[in-house]
């Protein structure tokens, strides 16, 4: 089989520009047959940050975009056997209602597309073996990596792999006004409405959420410590939300950090054409690096950020010891990228589930909005090379929004590789893994926390037979993701990639923590308890919720507790004793 997603390609692609000025003819007109030496020379740095399409106060520019587009590169589409080959009568598309034929099959016969029935289901039955449901769905991606999807991150889009029967649901495109590289009035609005990061406001999202709740400032001024005296008097009433409160903003001091990072961040390595594959840290300024990440990474540098961080990572430094990561050798990252086109290519067991996954995920954000449009065919791309990485693993609906979060920020290509570097240096192998043994270990070093800190809170957990695998699976399976607003997301995740495991472990304990008063009350409930920690949560500050984590974190008798902690449960378990040490 022959690999029908781009190849690697050092070409940066913005995360803020949709596809929606791409080409109108390209939904109208048949593609040409693709060639096998198309070549595509980048023209900008891998990571050099872009000039945000959004200005300072996180509006929308349109004088910011360029009416120049970058080259297509090559396509490698599905083979078609020769028992198949035979050309489909041109009547069968407009008979089902197509409006834009498939892409005329090249003269190769290794480079053809999908043969495809009069009820547009592909014909061939994919490799040896492959489900032809699963076929189905991989085709279909692959087929409109081809075409494109008209109203790209504004229109909702159509189904294509759910349900199978011809009709409206099979149309491939419709005809666009739209002249090249020209946005319509309605892209400026929707763009214009678009938050910094390219959410849609709430009321046009439709991600909603059942409670909305505040962490306060106040019980973050107070660092981490034992705490044994219950409430004398009922708290007041937790802080609900009644809508979501809008998004704060660009933090003036941002400008200031950019420069301190451009200064702190060096170019590592090169290709041939001058531009910049790799970053690296200044060691003269890299003990200045913890502080900086807690302070919040600039969202200019994110990306190059995450990926030096990430690439860099190494088991001891981010794993407690003794982790459960299968013991193969630590791949170099260049060839997890070259190998992703291939994994891409092949079939997976777990297609299905992620082709329904994908739509749900991040739905708000307007790369992910518009059903296969660029985003939800990039995130299934990834999710399906991903779950080949593991047999154990495979996949599980957690690493959707880990993926699509990363999206937002690199390529398919290297997002798969620092999924890869999660699995195995940041032991989320353990989280993933049927029965999620790294998911208990970590909710026994967050029991054992609040044993220890806040013995009233975790007596009424006790006493109101509250499970913490109730509430807290959601928050380790996904980082956090769908928790926390996006904004806060990512500066926990700053400090995850740069510390670990650990920091999954005292977020969840800073939730407890802020929330004690109403966890220990007298007046507290089952019901009570569990709906206010399945919250959404927004901090009130956001600098006091990452100072008072990074206080935790700096205390290493602390650390060195959790780590005991983690030695205790894999004892437990290999005795046989885990099924009673949880609450």
């Amino acid at each position: 089989m022959l690999d029908y997603h781009r190849p690697p390609s050092s070409r940066p692609t913005s995360r803020l520009i949709p596809r929606l000025s791409d080409s109108p003819e390209q939904y109208s007109t048949p593609l040409p047959p693709p060639t096998l030496e198309t070549a595509v020379q980048p023209a900008t740095p891998v990571s050099t940050p872009p000039s945000p399409l959004f200005n300072a106060t996180g509006s929308f520019d349109p004088g910011q975009r360029t009416s120049s587009r970058s080259p297509s590169p090559k396509l490698r589409l599905l083979p078609v056997p020769d028992r198949l080959s035979a050309s489909r009568p041109d009547s069968a598309a407009s008979s089902q209602g197509f409006e834009t034929p498939l892409p005329s099959p090249s003269t190769s016969a290794s480079y053809r597309t999908p043969s495809v029935s009069p009820s547009g289901i592909p014909s061939d039955n994919g490799d040896a073996g492959e489900d032809v449901d699963s076929f189905y769905v991989r085709s279909t991606y692959a087929r409109l990596d081809q075409s494109g999807v008209p109203g790209d991150g504004y229109e909702e889009g159509v189904e294509r792999t759910r349900a199978r029967a011809p009709g409206k649901a099979q149309k491939r495109a419709t005809v666009f006004n739209e002249k090249l590289s020209e946005l319509s009035q309605k892209e400026i609005e929707i763009l214009s409405s678009l938050d910094r990061y390219g959410f849609k406001p709430p009321k046009m999202s439709s991600h909603q959420e059942n409670r909305l709740a505040l962490i306060p400032l106040a019980p973050l001024k107070t660092d981490l410590r034992p705490i044994k005296t219950p409430p004398l008097s009922p708290p007041a009433p937790a802080n609900e939300i009644r809508d979501m409160p809008p998004m704060s903003g660009v933090d003036p001091k941002e400008t200031t950090r950019i420069d301190k990072w451009a200064r702190m961040m060096k170019v590592a390595q090169r290709d041939k054409g001058g531009n910049i594959e790799r970053w690296s840290f200044d060691e003269k300024k890299k003990r200045k690096l913890r502080e900086r990440v807690y302070k919040g990474v600039p969202d200019r540098w994110r990306s190059a950020a995450w990926w030096t961080i990430i690439d860099s990572a190494r088991l001891e430094e981010v794993c407690p010891p003794n982790v459960s990561t299968p013991s193969r050798p630590r791949v170099p990252t260049s060839q997890l990228i070259d190998l992703y086109p291939s994994l891409v290519d092949k079939p997976s067991t777990h297609d299905i589930q992620i082709d329904l996954d994908v739509p749900r995920t991040i739905s708000g954000h307007f790369m992910f909005h518009t059903r296969y449009g660029s985003g939800q065919r990039a995130l299934f791309h990834v999710l399906h090379a991903f779950s080949q990485l593991c047999d154990d693993c495979g996949y599980c609906q957690g690493m959707g929004p880990i993926a699509a979060t990363l999206l937002c920020y690199l390529e398919p290509e290297r997002v798969y590789a620092c999924l890869v570097r999660i699995h195995d240096s940041y032991d989320m192998h353990s989280i993933f893994s049927p029965g999620f043994p790294g998911l208990l270990e970590s909710i026994y070093v967050q029991e054992k926390l609040t044993e220890k800190l806040m013995p009233d809170v975790y007596n009424s957990f006790k006493k109101h037979m509250i499970c913490s695998t109730s509430y807290a699976t959601k928050w380790y399976i996904t980082l956090f993701a769908n928790t926390f607003p996006f904004q806060t997301q990512l500066r926990l995740w700053d400090a995850f990639f740069l510390e670990g495991r650990d920091v999954i472990v005292i977020i969840a304990l800073s939730i407890i923590w802020v929330l004690r008063d109403h966890l220990a009350s007298a007046q507290a409930s089952f019901e009570t308890i569990l709906s206010l920690l399945s919250s959404f949560f927004f901090a009130e500050s956001e600098d006091a919720l990452l100072s008072w984590i990074q206080n935790a974190l700096g205390d290493k008798k602390l650390r060195a507790q959790m780590t005991g902690w983690r030695s205790e449960w894999r004892q437990l378990v290999k005795e046989g004793k885990e099924g009673t040490a949880l609450l």
